[in-house]
């Protein structure tokens, strides 16, 4: 039974730290607020990434349009770093 218990919740931890794992990241690098709209599984969002924050969004693939209207396609591990209103992937 303690067996059981042990491996449950090593499953458990592993499953919620997968999840953060492969999503991509935005981190903003300008002295302003930057917005990035994200398409993921049909539906649109405006994300705003303060400045010098860093957030995680897109677990499973997804279409990012920069704020300088460039658009790119991520798989979700990605890092999207702003810097002079230009979003570049790494």
């Amino acid at each position: 039974m303690k067996t059981m218990k042990i491996f449950a919740l090593a499953a458990t931890t592993f499953i919620f730290a997968g999840g953060s794992v492969f999503a991509a990241s935005v981190v903003n690098r300008d002295s302003e607020p930057q917005t990035i709209v994200v398409t993921e599984g049909g539906s649109q969002s405006e994300i705003v990434v303060g400045a010098g924050e860093t957030i995680e969004f897109c677990s499973a693939g997804c279409f990012v349009t920069m704020p300088n209207g460039d658009r790119e396609v991520l798989t979700g591990s990605e890092t999207v770093e702003i810097s002079e209103g230009r979003g570049r992937v790494r």
